[in-house]
Order: C-alpha cells, then structure tokens, then sequence
C-alpha cells in the first residue's frame, strides 16, 4: 500500500447505497479514512462529509497515489468496467452487490485480482445481520438439531414502478436481493446439488423481475429463498425447522433504517433487533416455546475486517471465491427460471 495507517479510500457512487452505506461505515472504521468521492453532485457530499475530496470522474481518483482501496457503489454494469481500472491502477477494491452484471464478467475480475495480487473483496454485509447471527448460533450450538427447511424472505410492498436503474430492463430483485439469500444460505449449508428458481414481474408496468422464488436442493434440506415487492404483510424473515426445533423470526434487520436515519454506526445500541425470534422445541410429546434475544448486527465488522486484510493482519472477509459462489447460483436461477426446470449445479 502506498502509506500506513489509516488507509485511503475513495467511494465511486454517492448515490442510495454508496451515501446510506459505504460512506458511513468507511467514516466510522478506525484505520480507515474517506478520503475522495467519485460523484457528480459535490454539494451532496460536503454536507455529509465536509473535507472530504469529491472528483468529477474515476480516472481522477485512480490519478491519486494516495488512494489505497477503491469501494464501488455504482449501478451493477459500472462494477466490471470500474473495478478492472481500478486494480489496472494498483488499487485495492470492494464491489457492492452483485460482484458483477454477470458471472462471466465475475470470473474475468477474479481472475485479473489474482494476477494483479490485490485485495478484492464483495459487500456482502448481510452476512452480519442480526437475524442471521443469531440462527447461526442456534445451528451452531445445535438447538435446531439437523436443519431440514430453511426459509428465506426480503419481502416488501412497494406496488408502483420507480424511476431507477434497479427495476429497468436486466436488472430486478434476483441482482439486487438475490445475492444476500443466496449468500446467507452458502454460508450456512454450503452448495447445493440443484437448483429451481421462478421469476415473476407482478407490478403494473414493470419491466423487470420484482419477485423470485427459489428453491436449492441438498440431500435432505431443502432451502426456499424468497422475494417479492408485492407483499403488504412482509414481516416474515426465517422460519428455519430442524430435527429438535423451529426457529421463526420477523422483521428486517436495523441496521439499514438506523444508517437512513443518520444514526453512527457503532453508536450505543447500535444493531439491537427489537424484534426477538421464537424458538419452538419438542418436550416429550408437547412443544415449549421461548423468545430468542437476536444476537447484535454488526454492519462495521466487514470494513475493520478489510482494514485488517489491507495491513496483513487477517482474511478478505468475502475473498472473489466466495463471492463467485454466488454469482453461479444467479446465473443458474436466471437459467432455471427461462427454461422452467431444475438445473444442477
């Protein structure tokens, strides 16, 4: 890296996701420093973070040798093009989710981090949410038992069509929430032997998928995974059943409303879910019941772990590898869901 602690870095993108996430989680990392933003809006900017640089393209950052790690929170076909200039530039780069438009372009950025041997990494933050923390405690201290259904939602009701990339033509709910399910469910049971997946456009007008349905098949799990913007009653998150119990959990993570309302991440009190799950076991021929306090999310632990990685003193939290992983199961669901069959891996 071009200087010692604390890194640079520059964010391409001021727009939802590089304002509401990335920024203030770089801002609050130790180690880290917002140093520049990509972004043709500097008015925008300054006023969230006064003294920061704002550069009127990405080649201007990239110019900068002070510049250590690239984030890039662009409309998904930025991420290919964006992230190869940025490693052809000698830099560092976290990509938002998707890690690419396709699983071709996926494969072709890993493979060029590999030769350029620089750190690449994907945000997959909901790998530090605190519903799924806590079902992976419940896994890992075995009170479900051998899980045998596990069932996924990130539904919402959002019924009218908005004026942006995410619901234009090749795009949709599959690239933009997709990643997170299909993530979280890599993580916990690993591959799947197969895979069906259902694509629907339900809002009057649409253009693109605004619910998925998908279904991956192990040996004896099977791993429902589920999105739509069609659903008024969305508090479902979890229902996960096993061989000695059931764990049904409702409602989001909040980390992201807390990030939309400005709250510091880190702050006290910060990823407290207000909504405990319930875990359900057997009791000789009854069942008991009793709430399950949701382990803390932790939304910072993915940049103080980049941080690490950057001075050597720990993994890539989400290395391309792993990443890939996921774009496969995407481009096999878009498959699945064109063909109407179930594709193996």
């Amino acid at each position: 890296m071009s200087s010692p602690l604390p890194f640079k870095v520059a964010l391409v993108g001021y727009g939802f996701v590089g304002r509401t996430f990335h920024a203030p989680l770089i801002a609050a990392t130790p180690g880290l420093l917002l140093h520049t933003v990509v972004s043709s809006d500097p008015a925008k900017v300054l006023a969230d973070h006064p003294g920061v640089k704002v550069a009127p393209d990405l080649d201007a950052a990239l110019a900068d040798a002070e510049i250590d790690l690239v984030v890039i929170a662009t409309p998904d076909p930025l991420h290919a093009p964006q992230a190869h200039a940025a490693l052809d530039a000698g830099k560092a780069v976290v990509i938002d989710k998707p890690f690419a438009a396709t699983l071709d372009e996926a494969r072709a950025l890993a493979d060029h981090a590999q030769r350029a041997g620089k750190l690449l990494s994907v945000f997959h933050n909901r790998r530090w949410d605190s519903d799924f923390l806590t079902l992976q405690a419940l896994i890992a201290d075995e009170s479900l038992g051998e899980v045998v259904q596990y069932e996924s939602h990130f539904d919402r009701f959002r019924p009218m069509v908005r004026d942006r990339w995410r619901e234009k033509p090749g795009a949709g709910a599959l690239l933009d929430l997709g990643p997170h399910l299909i993530d979280q469910a890599l993580r916990l049971f690993g591959p799947p032997q197969a895979i069906q997946a259902d694509l629907a456009v339900q809002k009057d007008g649409g253009q693109a998928p605004d619910y998925f349905h998908l279904v991956l098949r192990y040996p004896r799990l099977r791993v429902l995974l589920h999105a739509s913007q069609m659903t008024i009653d969305s508090r479902l998150r979890l229902a996960v059943h096993g061989t000695k119990g059931s764990f049904v959990k409702q409602g989001l993570d909040q980390q992201e409303n807390a990030l939309k309302a400005g709250v510091a991440p880190g702050s006290e009190g910060w990823g407290a879910d207000p909504r405990p799950g319930t875990l359900t076991v057997t009791d000789g021929e009854a069942t008991a019941s009793r709430e399950v306090e949701g382990v803390p999310g932790d939304y910072l632990a993915y940049y103080a772990a980049i941080r690490d990685a950057l001075s050597g003193h720990g993994p890539n939290p989400v290395p391309p590898e792993e990443a890939l992983a996921v774009m496969v199961l995407i481009d096999l669901a878009q498959r699945s869901a064109a063909e109407g069959r179930e594709l193996s891996l």
